[in-house]
């Protein structure tokens, strides 16, 4: 049988820890910065995890994670 691709653009954006975790970063952080409170961009560097509804869709894309 062939090797299944990895989706490239999941394996650029997101991080799968050693216990098969899945982490993200927030999205709105990258331009337009300057209308955005310090507190409101503080929040935004934070690294969350992804929720288990939406790791069910991630096992096709990332098939040698596991």
């Amino acid at each position: 049988m062939y090797k299944l691709k990895t989706s490239k653009a999941i394996s650029k954006r997101f991080k799968i820890t050693s216990k098969y975790k899945i982490l993200r970063h927030m999205a709105c952080r990258s331009h337009l910065l300057q209308k955005k409170s310090s507190k409101r961009k503080q929040k935004l560097r934070q690294v969350l995890k992804v929720k288990p509804v939406d790791i069910l869709s991630f096992r096709c894309k990332i098939p040698y994670m596991y």
